[in-house]
């Protein structure tokens, strides 16, 4: 192969891979503001904690949906056209939000927020695991979770703009929509390799829990505390006394320091290995959570712990992302990318309602407790875990 033609695809490669991050820094951005910015509308309008968190779980339920079908458009159609479509499907749901305020309505736009966003997020993470060289997979997957961090951790600043109009917030997040779509259009479309012949689709769903069950659960706690703490934190900060603008600097903690440890962490997985990373980001992070309520209203001391939290268990979904392709042919790593989406939308819509529950009829810090529970046991789970090789889980 000459040097031109290497030239020509390293740099095809870069500008796929800058293209696909500035997507994702996008949808996080607008994940990451939607979330808190209708819950505290909803709070303020006087609507009850549960059914606050049960309108949350909407757009978790669109995503939870989507995974069961969007396999199919990506093999047929390739990742640039779901994405776009993704892209624009959102776009034109989130504009919808300002012109009313009732709930069936905004239940439905979420929906559809829900099925926009998981499109995108299914074919960009498929794009960039499939596409990344195994050494340096580590790296490339975690260069997507700090993009969708960094969009994550801006997002609830857009809160800050109500006070400008209620439309203002809404329409932000679509001009950058609008913008990166415009840079997808540039983009050559490709397509998955296709699992062979005759393999049946239970087949390789079967195949994919029995050799990697251990590295599909990071998808369910990343969803979980995701929602949780954009969902259910805001409902538990005003509770506590805590200002609009605090909740939304603690949510930016969070997510910040998931943005300093998210390359630092899919590095020393490359070296050290998946597993032991994520065994000790989850302990640590169960502590974390722990300690959330021992600290009340103590802004200093939440911001720490959050930044801390959010710097451990922020890489979790990536790096589960990442350990998958590690262990399982390309072949079925599309499959492998459907559970690991599923399990994020079941553990999405689980954070809202039981949050929303546990504040209204238990205490209201339910949610810390059970989030500090649920990265305790997998990480426990993780000494038990004996990876296949690849050869064994195609077998």
């Amino acid at each position: 192969m000459s040097s031109g033609v290497i030239a020509s695809e390293s740099l095809s490669f870069r500008y796929r891979l800058i293209t696909l991050l500035l997507v994702v820094v996008v949808a996080g951005m607008s994940q990451g503001l939607l979330l808190p910015l209708l819950s505290i509308m909803l709070e303020d309008a006087g609507v009850s904690s549960d059914m606050n968190g049960m309108n949350s779980a909407a757009m978790y339920i669109g995503i939870f949906c989507t995974m069961f079908f969007i396999e199919r458009p990506v093999l047929r159609f390739g990742y640039k056209k779901v994405i776009l479509a993704g892209i624009t499907l959102v776009t034109l749901a989130s504009m919808l939000f300002p012109f009313t305020q009732s709930l069936a309505v905004w239940f439905v736009l979420r929906l559809l927020v829900g099925v926009g966003d998981s499109s995108l997020h299914f074919a960009t993470q498929l794009w960039i695991v499939s596409s990344s060289p195994a050494n340096g997979r580590g790296k490339y997957i975690s260069l997507y979770g700090m993009a969708y961090g960094l969009g994550f951790s801006l997002g609830p600043l857009g809160i800050n703009l109500l006070p400008l109009g209620r439309a203002v917030p809404f329409l932000v997040p679509c001009l950058f929509f609008v913008t990166v779509l415009l840079l997808v259009l540039r983009m050559n479309n490709e397509i998955p390799v296709r699992a062979a012949k005759g393999a049946a689709a239970e087949n390789r769903f079967v195949t994919t829990y029995r050799a990697a069950w251990f590295v599909l659960i990071p998808g369910l706690l990343y969803g979980l505390m995701e929602s949780s703490m954009n969902s259910t934190f805001p409902l538990y900060g005003l509770r506590i006394e805590l200002s609009q603008h605090w909740i939304s600097l603690l949510l930016l903690a969070f997510g910040i320091g998931g943005l300093i440890l998210q390359l630092p962490l899919g590095m020393w997985s490359d070296r050290i290995g998946r597993k032991p990373v994520l065994i000790i980001c989850g302990l640590v992070g169960s502590l974390a959570f722990f300690a959330v309520p021992a600290a009340g209203s103590n802004v200093v001391l939440l911001l720490v712990i959050f930044a801390i939290a959010g710097g451990v268990v922020g890489s979790f979904f990536s790096l589960g992302l990442a350990y998958a392709a590690d262990i399982l042919p390309k072949a079925i790593l599309p499959a492998a990318n459907v559970i690991a989406s599923i399990h994020f939308s079941i553990g999405s819509i689980m954070g809202p309602t039981l949050g929303g529950y546990g504040i209204r009829y238990a205490s209201v810090h339910t949610i810390f407790l059970f989030l500090g529970s649920a990265f305790l046991v997998f990480a426990l789970l993780g000494f038990g875990f004996r990876p296949r090789r690849k050869a064994e889980a195609a077998g």
